[in-house]
């Protein structure tokens, strides 16, 4: 039987919190690096078009694995203890699944390829689809990674498949110039993390099918299912609507244009819902914890979500022109909607796993339905009025009412009250108002669009934002630089 000790203090819990945010926090910055300069190289190298047959492909593929998602993994997270019997019944799964879903994706790339007037994206498609049958036949102990909080372990997992997608991606771009480079370094990185996961952690998982075990983790699972499911048609429909009605190029646009605009809010919500779920499962039936946990991940994620947001918005237009080139600058009207839906996101996303830890997964699959919905019915006027300007409006008024609902049922959950939850939201975004126009003065001052005056208003702003900060610390116990020094001395200490 294999289980976190239970006799760990909530101290020593604090502790591993940090530790695990740190580790978490250093690969998802080491993979951005990675995954930014390979944007960059890879934007000048190939054209928007290439992408947007890529997206394609990546949309086939995720349809398939998004309808059939178990929610094993989470399950397995969620509950105290886990026997083999559960490990080997959901890897069985997983292999079964992979091979179906490798085999249905096969056959129906002809028709989608037909279905988004993209006759080349077929042998995409049906190559890209290899990656599905290494990610089922990874090693289901990696799962402890995460349960147990050893995101050390998890950094050098993670890492070393972006390493083989950069390495090979930018490698056959130089050589090929097309797609194909973009699809050999995908299948390289899940290669790679497939291997890593039998080298890096010593359970060996065999064919064994528990019925009953599968039974109790899909109670669990269910909505899970119908999250991703609600989750995808919120955050890839609009994809599939952008690659059907406005074609490839287009979609390439958008894609990108998405990518960029949510790598702040994205990576901020990963490190925190990596870390914050397991944490919070052991905290769910000490309301007075979880709500002073719930508040520290809250104030760190607007402390950072914020600014980041105002600083995309006001540079996008310098960033795509100096480093991606002219070719690309038609998307950056919708990477600056989308960048104020990434904020959005990232204070919404701190809810899930506060819903998962006390087993409430269903209220996630309700708000998601309440998206989807608002979704529904902005994003073909949208789009047809405005283009791709319009499908990002309506992806941003479309998770705007769940979002702020979703806000307040957790402050229910947690009795943190509105007060201590607005201060949280409050003096970051007036900070960040005072920042946006500091910066708009800047670039105003140095009237040129270059890399020195990118780089100076990116500096200027962040040093001024820091400032402002201190101030709201001294005047209004704002409290986040006691919070990251706590932070700091608590990752020292273990």
């Amino acid at each position: 039987m294999i289980c976190m000790n239970e006799t760990t203090s909530k101290e020593r819990l604090s502790h591993l919190v940090v530790r695990g945010g740190f580790w978490v926090l250093t690969l998802r910055i080491t993979q951005q690096i990675f995954h930014v300069v390979r944007l960059i190289i890879l934007a000048r190298l190939l054209a928007p078009h290439d992408f947007g047959l890529l997206g394609i492909a990546l949309l086939t593929m995720a349809t398939l694995e998004t309808f059939s998602h178990t929610g094993f993994h989470a399950a397995l997270i969620q509950k105290k203890v886990i026997t083999e019997a559960y490990l080997n019944s959901v890897w069985t799964v997983s292999t079964i699944r992979g091979i179906i879903l490798f085999t249905i994706l096969y056959c129906i790339a002809p028709l989608a390829a037909e279905f988004f007037n993209a006759p080349e994206a077929k042998h995409i498609i049906q190559v890209i689809g290899l990656s599905i049958l290494f990610q089922a036949i990874t090693n289901v102990g990696v799962i402890y990674f995460q349960k147990e909080l050893e995101f050390k372990k998890l950094f050098l997992y993670q890492l070393s498949g972006t390493l083989a997608d950069f390495i090979v991606a930018v490698y056959t771009a130089l050589l090929l110039r097309n797609v194909w480079a973009l699809v050999f370094g995908l299948l390289a990185g899940r290669i790679v993390r497939c291997i890593m996961s039998y080298c890096i952690h010593p359970y060996r998982p065999h064919i064994s099918l528990d019925f009953e075990k599968v039974k109790e983790l899909f109670r669990f699972g269910k909505w899970l299912l119908g999250s991703s499911i609600l989750v995808f048609l919120i955050t890839q429909g609009d994809d599939i609507f952008v690659g059907k009605l406005l074609g490839a190029t287009m979609l390439g646009f958008y894609q990108i244009a998405y990518r960029i605009s949510n790598i702040p809010a994205t990576e901020i919500t990963h490190v925190l819902s990596q870390v914050t779920f397991p944490a919070y499962s052991k905290l769910q039936y000490n309301i007075p914890k979880l709500r002073e946990a719930y508040l520290k991940v809250l104030q760190v994620t607007a402390f950072l979500s914020f600014p980041m947001a105002g600083l995309l918005f006001v540079l996008a237009p310098d960033f795509t022109k100096i480093f991606l080139g002219e070719k690309w600058m038609p998307m950056v009207p919708a990477m600056q909607v989308l960048a104020l839906w990434g904020l959005l996101r990232s204070l919404g996303a701190t809810t899930g796993p506060i819903f998962l830890s006390i087993g409430k997964p269903k209220l996630l699959t309700q708000l998601q339905c309440l998206a989807l919905l608002f979704l529904s019915i902005l994003i073909y006027p949208f789009t047809i009025k405005w283009a791709l300007v319009g499908t990002s409006l309506a992806v941003l008024f479309s998770t705007l009412v769940p979002n702020v609902v979703a806000l307040f049922i957790v402050i229910k959950i947690t009795e943190c009250g509105m007060r201590s939850f607005a201060k949280m939201i409050l003096l970051p975004l007036l900070n960040t108002t005072v920042l946006i126009s500091f910066t708009i003065l800047i670039k105003t001052y140095l009237s040129s669009s270059d890399t020195f005056t990118l780089l100076v208003s990116v500096t200027l702003g962040g040093l001024f934002y820091f400032c402002i900060t201190q101030l709201f610390d001294k005047f209004f116990s704002y409290g986040i630089y006691p919070l990251i020094k706590e932070s700091i001395l608590s990752l020292k200490s273990v």
